[in-house]
Formats: structure tokens, C-alpha cells, sequence
């Protein structure tokens, strides 16, 4: 179910987004699971475009918040209003099944933080009155490495609510001939009003049960645990992976079985997954930077000092 899921999505997507399969398998693996995605990528290598493609093939409503400096949390969650003599609720953007987040390191932490808090909650809290959030629920955050002055970075604690942080580079140089080959509309692509919905809600739910059913042996549970504790001992690594790595892992390591086709998880889906859901969990010592030593280095390091359940 999943499987063909994936190859549909992948399909109509591919309408208007070239050379993304990676990036889509983790987004599709983190849907699957109802967990969040951080994208990271420089300016224009197609983040908003495939959030916005990818809301339509799965047949979702999208919104998306332009992040500024002066944005409140209300702004995103909603507030109360007066309305022919009454208060009421106002729903922010932040009621929809698919909000892109767009450079959320560019609002202040408190905008920030109200945006976590319904990732984690699901629900907003107005005036001592909750309102919950469509389901499913995704976010889609991007945010730019390369542009840091002026910004917010995220704390560690708040990265920890996403499943996976996709890093969204260039493309190869035959892909990016076959985007110069999409059909346009002067700057804008002329086929996303193509890509068509191939999904829905209860669609989705019933993916959501076949990932939860997806069966992890004891060795492979063991094996997640073994590689997340390895990263806390690294000599590099001064912050390392929180228990509820751990869960994400295994989580989208039980999707990325169900994408292959398979009712099991192998430590190949663990570790397939793990530079995703590991690299912006991971807090590394000042002299790691120093000899470039980045955060998938890390990843790879603790892979390699675990041995692989046979």
C-alpha cells in the first residue's frame, strides 16, 4: 500500500519537480508515520514547489506562512475576535492538513515555539479553549544554511520535534536539463495545475495502520537503540541522540520497509534512514567544525561502531 503510494506520489510530482526521489522517500516515509519535515536547501532547488506539488497528490489542503522577523505567534495559530457583538475563534494557517513553514529560522522564538507547540500537540490553545488540528497533520519547515545573519536558529530541543531534516541540494547536471525541459510559463511551471491527487485522508490512515504493523525483531530494536547511544559517546559529539530519536528511527526505518515491500524492518532500513532523522539531533564540539567533521560524519561514525545484527 505504501509501495504504491510512493511510485503515485513520485509520479505526479515528477511533473514539476526533477531529481528529488531521495528527498521524496523521506517526506513520503515521514507522512506515513504523521511525523514533521525540516527542509534545508539553498534558494531555489524547488523546496516550496515540491511542498505545494506534494499537497496535491496527496489530495490535502496546503497553506503556506512566509516566516518574517515581526510575525506573532497568532499569526500562525489564530485569535480571537469580535464578530457582530461576540467573541469568536479566528483559525490561523495553521488549520490545514499540509503548512509549509517557509524559513522558519527567520521569526523569533516565541513564533517559533507556538508553531512546535501544535506540531507536538495537535491541537491550538486559545484563550483556555483547545481547537484541534485537521488530521493528518504535516509541516514542511525550510530554512536556508547558507544565509545565517538575521536569523533564529532552532535549539536542539525544538529539532527534536521534527522526524527528519531532508537536505534538498542541486541537482545532477542531466536533471537539471530535464527541468530546463518542463514546460513553463515564463519563470513559473506550467504543469503543477497537472499533477493530479492520487490520495486522500482515509487513504493515508489506512497507510498509516500498515507502517504500524510493519514487524521490528528484536535484533533490529536492539540494533536502532545500539546505533542512537552510539552517538552520545562520540568524541566529537558534545549533544547526542534523545530516546525519542530512537522511536522516529524506528519508525522510519518500519516506512522505508513498507516502501521496499516488505512486512519486516532489516537494519538496511535503520540505516538508510538514519542520517535523516539523526543529523539535526546531533550537537557537535567546536573542534569538529574546525576539522569539517559534519553531522551525517557523525551519523556514519555511530553506524560504523555498531555491529549489524545478521
Amino acid at each position: 500500500m505504501l509501495a504504491e503510494l510512493r511510485a503515485d506520489v513520485v509520479g505526479e510530482v515528477g511533473k514539476v519537480v526533477v531529481g528529488q526521489d531521495r528527498v521524496l522517500d523521506e517526506v513520503v516515509a515521514a507522512v506515513a508515520v504523521g511525523g514533521h519535515v525540516l527542509l534545508e536547501g539553498p534558494p531555489g532547488v524547488a523546496k516550496t514547489l515540491l511542498a505545494s506539488a506534494l499537497a496535491r497528490a496527496l489530495g490535502l489542503t496546503f497553506r503556506r506562512v512566509q516566516l518574517t522577523p515581526d510575525m506573532l505567534p497568532s499569526d500562525i495559530t489564530g485569535t480571537v475576535v469580535l464578530r457582530a457583538g461576540e467573541l469568536a475563534f479566528r483559525e490561523g494557517p495553521v488549520f490545514t492538513h499540509v503548512l509549509l513553514a517557509d524559513e522558519i529560522n527567520r521569526t523569533p522564538p516565541k513564533t517559533q515555539a507556538a508553531l512546535l507547540e501544535a506540531m507536538q500537540e495537535r491541537q491550538v490553545t486559545v484563550e483556555g479553549e483547545g481547537h484541534p488540528l485537521p488530521d493528518p497533520f504535516l509541516v514542511l519547515a525550510t530554512q536556508n544554511p547558507i544565509e545565517q545573519e538575521g536569523t533564529y536558529p532552532l535549539p536542539e530541543a525544538q529539532l527534536d520535534r521534527f522526524l527528519v531534516k531532508v537536505e534538498v541540494g542541486y541537482p545532477s547536471e542531466a536533471h537539471e536539463v530535464a527541468l530546463l525541459r518542463l514546460a513553463h510559463r515564463g519563470v513559473m511551471p506550467a504543469g503543477l495545475g497537472d499533477v493530479a491527487a492520487v490520495a486522500d485522508a482515509r487513504r493515508l490512515r489506512a497507510v498509516r495502520d500498515e507502517v504500524d504493523a510493519t514487524t521490528a525483531g528484536d535484533e533490529v530494536v536492539a540494533y536502532v537503540a545500539a546505533v542512537v547511544r552510539a552517538t552520545r559517546v562520540l568524541p566529537s559529539v558534545a549533544l547526542g541522540a534523545s530516546p525519542r530519536a530512537a522511536v522516529h528511527l524506528l519508525a522510519a526505518a518500519r516506512a522505508t520497509a513498507r516502501m521496499s515491500g516488505r512486512a519486516f524492518v532489516t537494519p538496511d532500513d535503520v540505516a538508510r534512514m538514519a542520517p535523516a532523522v539523526l543529523r539535526h539531533r546531533l550537537l557537535l564540539r567546536p573542534e569538529a567544525d574546525l576539522e569539517r567533521f559534519g553531522t551525517d560524519d557523525a551519523v556514519a561514525a555511530a553506524l560504523a561502531a555498531v555491529a549489524v545484527p545478521r
